[in-house]
């Protein structure tokens, strides 16, 4: 029998919704505690509730002590972490464990769309997958994973895409990885890379802009001189800025400030192809780092970590072009 350490943290699936004013919010107790000893899996459950908060309320500190605590599981025998979490920030918290943890033991993350009392809640059905894949021998060296939905997700490309659909985890370019059928759970793809750094603090200021048409630098050197740690910036297409930016970028980078880039787009990723100015070549000769293949919340969680990981300047610049 699979021993499970579950870890409870609120959001919506350990909410409720009031009849009267259609208000979803925390109850005085999380109703999942109710649930988690009479599931009628084949698994040993060991329930804590870790925290008990909206997702919007999860910090990097939050995060931490998740990582430390599974740490801690590893010499208890834990055959599999499974986290219920609030949706907003969910896919921050799974891609910094995977990116602190790895796959030293399978941790699945999954929440809901729905209140607990909502017709049609997805909490429990989800809650129940999550348990299942964290006992199967074939979640083991996946990393942290994502389940919602009947579909399981790597960390590392899932992203929340609808405000209120319980299909809203998706994994753009790429798809789910695997699926919970009624009787199995079936892996049909997998990461081929991954690079963890084990931190023990999550200090820095690091902001995320978004570019348009028409930016000017101006936003770019009020925030370099509020003593940032990095920047991480959603550019245009492939990953092109406006020509304005160009001298506010280059005198971040002058300062040692770590610039980021990833794409505004949904599908894709970005990487130098133009050679105009604000083009992605130009950029990256200038010393702007592409993040492969990641959103901008998960590359800044991939610059915070890099940052508390007392890297060589060339160590993380490797480590945050690196596709992992």
């Amino acid at each position: 029998m699979k021993k499970i350490l579950v870890l409870h943290t609120g959001g919506t699936i350990a909410m409720a919704e009031d009849s009267q004013t259609g208000e979803v919010s925390t109850e005085s107790t999380n109703p999942l505690l109710k649930v988690s000893q009479s599931v009628g899996l084949e698994t040993e459950l060991i329930v804590e509730d870790f925290f008990y908060i909206p997702s919007p309320h999860i910090t990097p500190k939050h995060m931490l002590a998740l990582k430390e605590r599974i740490l801690s599981a590893l010499s208890e025998g834990i055959d599999g972490v499974v986290i219920t979490h609030g949706t907003d920030t969910l896919e921050e918290t799974a891609y910094f464990l995977d990116i602190t943890i790895g796959d030293k033991i399978p941790i699945v993350i999954t929440g809901a769309m729905r209140s607990s009392n909502e017709i049609g809640s997805d909490g429990l059905y989800n809650f129940l997958s999550a348990i299942r894949v964290a006992a199967s021998d074939s979640a083991l060296n996946k990393g942290t994973l994502v389940v919602m939905n009947d579909e399981i997700h790597t960390a590392r490309y899932v992203t929340k895409t609808h405000t209120t659909n319980v299909a809203t985890f998706r994994t753009p370019t790429f798809g789910p990885v695997g699926l919970v059928n009624k009787h199995n759970v079936s892996f049909y793809q997998q990461l081929i890379t991954s690079h963890t750094l084990d931190v023990t603090t999550v200090d820095a200021r690091i902001p995320i802009v978004k570019a348009y048409a028409g930016m000017e630098g101006s936003i770019l050197d009020i925030l370099s001189e509020s003593d940032i740690d990095g920047l991480v910036i959603e550019a245009l297409g492939a990953g092109n800025l406006p020509p304005q930016t160009l001298p506010a970028i280059d005198n971040m980078i002058a300062s040692g400030i770590p610039v980021v880039l990833v794409s505004r787009c949904f599908n894709g990723v970005a990487e130098g192809v133009y050679s105009y100015d604000g083009g992605g070549i130009q950029l990256e000769r200038k010393g702007v780092l592409f993040c492969n293949g990641l959103n901008s919340q998960k590359a800044r969680i991939k610059l915070l970590v890099a940052l508390n990981a007392n890297l060589t300047k060339d160590e993380l610049t490797e480590f945050m072009i690196e596709q992992v």
